[in-house]
Parts: structure tokens; sequence; C-alpha cells
């Protein structure tokens, strides 16, 4: 009897794997993809980061060979303390219908009982974006309610998302000033020197971060100090401090990249009514050397708000400008440590979700410029996986703003080996990776990590 019933709870388990499509299960918790499934992913953005810097030199040390002390940091799990949604669902009142977006839109400006204290209003009709908006999350509303509880329920049996916060957990931090912006705007004073693109960090000389592209070429990540502050720089990282207008340094190092991501800081109102954030017009985006810095078949990404506006401009005119042909839409589903979603998946005002946008660079077949011509081993090998549409990328999302999780582990199959690989609008720098923006040292600021003093391997940050 009792073999019996264990056969039977191993056979319900296999149905149900082959049910949820599970393609594998990565179980070392120090890996940044906790599942993978047809549908996408789960995905442990703080492990990542900490993989960075878990032997951490303190300065740059390549050509000190006895020097082996090292040190391990880890970014702040504060930042990752999500344990309530930020919105939490209303119950439907059995005698308040709420079938309509109208309707929805009174539940956002305070619910049935707050407008009977201010008097009855005049319900409005939608504007066409939110009426796009709303058949928009129509179409992809099953595929993240089904797919994200999939993967978090597979998740929460390997001991993940538990929802459990440490005891007596510290309030998140007021993040450092950032005045990065406004350096590279001084620095647009300053002369430029055109005739040397890139510099490493090798000691404790002056570097020009603002027209020149820099590197840490060692194999360790290092703490070291710059503008007179102190920053934590991943292993073969690189880097170029500067705005939209000073992108020549990009375009001179030399480089073409298979993968590219772009993180626009999207104009909306919100951010027009907030001085804290800076914000580009989208037309703007055009001016981004794309087609000079790619390789052939060159994997583009773009994240973009949730407003359709936003995302038909970069299917239908930005990337036809670059030479991109778009080929998929993801999505990043933000979760609590619980695995609830941030908001209330049908909210009316802010959903759990953001887009990403992903295309390949095609060569026009008349220009026969250096950009589309195969470089090194790099060229795009027809024998990778195809790009699948409608993939989700589920985690815990910082407290910070626009820190987005990387992209690499996701991405691994779709790009050639050994990659060349950019971001775009950058507020952080990766091993491997050139960074490129205005504020990409943002989150390497060392004041957003705290130092190991134990002997213990980094953790997952649960």
């Amino acid at each position: 009897m009792l073999a019996t019933h264990f056969l039977s709870v191993i056979k319900a388990y296999f149905e149900y794997m082959h049910y949820c499509e599970i393609d594998y299960v990565i179980k070392n918790p120090q890996m940044s993809v906790i599942v993978s499934d047809s549908r996408g992913w789960l995905v442990d953005s703080q492990s990542f980061i900490n993989d960075n810097y878990s032997s951490c030199h303190d300065g740059f040390m390549l050509q000190d060979a006895n020097n082996t002390s090292t040190e391990t940091y880890r970014f702040k799990k504060e930042y990752f303390n999500i344990f309530m949604p930020h919105i939490v669902s209303q119950p439907k009142s059995e005698n308040v219908e709420t079938k309509t977006s109208e309707d929805n839109l009174t539940v956002l400006t305070g619910g049935v009982d707050a407008q009977k204290k201010k008097g009855r209003k005049r319900k409005r009709d939608l504007n066409q974006g939110e009426l796009d908006a709303q058949v928009y999350h129509e179409k992809i509303r099953l595929l993240v309610q089904e797919g994200a509880g999939s993967l978090v329920d597979v998740g929460k049996s390997l001991g993940y998302l538990t929802g459990a916060g440490p005891a007596g957990a510290p309030q998140t931090s007021i993040p450092q000033e950032c005045h990065l912006a406004a350096m590279c705007d001084m620095a647009k004073s300053l002369p430029v020197d055109d005739t040397v693109a890139s510099q490493s960090i090798c000691g404790d000389e002056e570097l020009d971060l603002f027209s020149r592209v820099t590197e840490n070429s060692s194999d360790h990540s290092c703490a070291v100090t710059l503008m007179g502050e102190r920053y934590l720089l991943p292993a073969r990282c690189r880097f170029l401090l500067s705005d939209i207008t000073r992108t020549h340094p990009l375009r001179n190092c030399g480089e073409k990249f298979d993968l590219i991501v772009l993180d626009p800081p999207w104009e909306n109102k919100s951010v027009k009514r907030s001085s804290r954030y800076s914000f580009l017009p989208s037309t703007q985006l055009k001016q981004l050397p794309i087609n000079l810095i790619s390789s052939p078949e060159c994997l583009v990404v773009t994240w973009v708000t949730n407003r359709p506006k936003h995302q038909r401009f970069v299917k239908e005119e930005l990337y036809p400008h670059w030479g991109v042909k778009p080929l998929a839409e993801w999505l990043w589903v933000k979760v609590t440590q619980a695995g609830d979603f941030v908001f209330p998946l049908d909210s009316p005002h802010k959903k759990p979700y953001e887009v990403l946008v992903l295309g390949r660079y095609h060569c026009d077949e008349n220009v026969t410029t250096s950009s589309c011509l195969p470089h090194d081993c790099n060229t795009f090998s027809k024998s990778e996986a195809p790009l699948p549409d409608q993939r989700l990328i589920v985690s815990v999302p910082s407290t910070l703003h626009s820190q987005k999780p990387c992209l690499s582990a996701v991405l691994k199959p779709y790009i050639s080996p050994n990659p060349k690989c950019l971001e775009m609008f950058a507020r952080s720098l990766h091993s491997d990776w050139t960074s490129w923006g205005n504020e990409a040292l943002k989150f390497q600021h060392i004041s957003y990590f705290t130092k190991d003093t134990t002997d213990e391997s980094h953790s997952t940050g649960q």
C-alpha cells in the first residue's frame, strides 16, 4: 500500500511538471535564474548582482600578484524587501458593480464611498491611449496570470519567494544623491580629445570618464575611487559617462555589439511633473547610432513603458529607422517576496508588468559600410535558438527607481557565443558588458552595498 501511494505521488509530480512544461529547474541558490519553463523565467536579481562581488579587490591590483586579499560585497537586502503589494486589491461589494472601465476609474479616484462624500461626479470617457492600454492588457492578461503563477509556484516549491522577512528588518536607507548627470553636463564645456577612445583603470592616475570608454580589464571586481567617490567595478566591465549628445566615443572605440539593451527615460506626465527624474523626447532616440555599433544580426532589446503610444513608436518608427526588425515582445512581471503581484493585475492605474520589445538589426542590402561586415568570431550563427514571442521574466523588483533586472542569463541562448554586450541609458555595470549613460555608475556607488564580514559565501538575499 505504501509503495503504491509513493508511486502515485511520483506520477502526480511528473504530470504536474509536464503540465507546466518545465524545461529545467535550477536548484543552486547562487544562480540568478531560479526556474525556467516554456513561458519564461523566475530570476533573482539580487543574487546576480552579488555574484559579481564575491571576490573584490580594494583598488586596482592587477600588477600586484602577491596581494591576494579580497572582500565580499552584497547589494543591500533592504532594496529588495518588498513583502506586501503596493496596492491591495479591494474585494468587490455585492451592492457595487465594477464591470466597466469607467467604474475602474472611480475605484482609482477613491472608491464609491469617497465619491459619495465629495458629491456625485460625472464619469468621463476613456481617451484613446487608455482604450489602447485596456485592449493590450486584455490580450496578455491570461499569459501574465497563468505564466507567472506557474513560475512562482515552482519557485516556492524550491524554497524561494517564501515571503518571510528577516526579524526587525531595517527601513530602507535614503539612496546616495547622484550628481553624475550634472557632471556630464558640465563636462560638455571641456575640450574633447578624439585621438584616444578608450582607457584602462590601472592605478591612481586621473581618468577622463566623460569622453573615453573606461575599462576594468581585470578578472576581479575592484573598489576604486573615481571623482572623489568610492565605486565597485565588476570584472571586465567597460563604461562611458555621457548623454545622447556625446556618443562618439562608442562609435570610435571600434566595437560592434552582438546585444544592445536600452532603457530610455521615457517621457510621461508624472515624470514631467517631477523634478527628480529626467526624460527624453521619443524622437531624440533616433539620434542613437545603433546602425554604426551593431554587428550583423545584433539583438536589440528596448524597455518600454505600458503606454501603447511608446510601444507603437518603437516597433513602427524607431526600430525601422535603425534597421531593426521587431520580432518579439516579452514582459517583466514584478512580484513581492511572497510571489504576489506588486500591483493588482487589473489595476486601472499601474500594472505589475513592463514591456520589452526585441528585434534584430539587419543591414540594408545596398549598404556596404564596415558596420555591415562580419567582425572576428562574433558573427551571428543561424544555429542559435530562434527568438520566442510572449515570454515572461518574473522577479522581485528593486525599490530603487528604474533599476531593472540584468538580462544576461535569459538572453544567452539567443546571441552568439562570447558576445559583446552594450547597455544604453545604464545605471549600473555588469561583467563583460559595456555600459553607457549619464548615470552609468549610479548603482555602483559603495553606499548601495554592504561588506560581508563572515566567511560564508554570498546568499540569495532572501
